[in-house]
């Protein structure tokens, strides 16, 4: 979502022509669990969440650096597989028809101790590349935003970071991971609760299948 959010959609802006930017998060992954999988159906959960990205002038910049990566080895630990995704494309030449025929998905698939280890070991990283990209150090930042995933990584991130409890958003025990809509979601949450002011430097992180991961560094207003 991150690199919806924040990325794209301020490339868009920065290009001329376009001056609101509506990025939406949405995953309904109750649809897509294994039921009987209970290491994996009891962790997610159904959300929506949005942000609007404006234009501004060019000292109101709020994207001050950003990092985003991927490592398509990884998409075995994290996916969800299509059944006929290779007979679609075999049958023209590997090129997607139009309109697309609807594909079968299967459950989610995850190795749940591989996504940690690589969690904890590539979002750290990454935001301090954001960082080093802004020219700012990790006692700049007001509040740490992290995909809602698994709160020991929300919590090893920090620890690496530097940054204590009572600056990171979290609301994972309330909703479990909701995918795409995690970081829109807790970042209402903390805007209404009254937590991020106008100003405030917050340090968001996302990560996911793929393997992808992607960070910015924002100054909220």
């Amino acid at each position: 979502w991150v690199h919806c959010w924040l990325i794209t959609a301020t490339r868009f802006i920065k290009g001329g022509g376009i001056k609101n930017v509506l990025v939406v998060g949405a995953d309904a992954l109750s649809q897509y669990v294994d039921w009987t999988d209970r290491g994996t159906c009891i962790l997610f959960g159904d959300a929506a969440g949005a942000v609007l990205v404006q234009s501004c002038n060019a000292d109101e910049d709020g994207l001050l650096g950003f990092c985003v990566q991927s490592d398509g080895h990884g998409q075995k630990h994290l996916h969800c597989s299509s059944s006929n995704a290779d007979s679609i494309l075999s049958k023209t030449n590997g090129v997607p028809g139009f309109p697309p025929k609807k594909t079968n998905f299967s459950c989610i698939e995850m190795n749940g101790k591989e996504v940690f280890r690589f969690a904890v070991r590539c979002v750290p990283q990454s935001i301090e590349k954001a960082l080093e990209e802004a020219g700012l150090p990790a006692s700049s930042i007001d509040w740490l935003l992290l995909h809602q995933a698994n709160q020991r990584i929300i919590d090893a991130a920090a620890n690496r970071l530097s940054i204590p409890s009572e600056k990171v958003i979290s609301n994972l025990a309330n909703y479990g991971n909701t995918s795409a809509a995690s970081i829109p979601l807790a970042l209402d949450e903390a805007v209404r609760g009254g937590k991020v002011k106008t100003g405030d430097i917050i340090a968001a992180s996302g990560f996911g299948a793929g393997l992808t991961w992607g960070s910015a560094i924002v100054k909220w207003g």
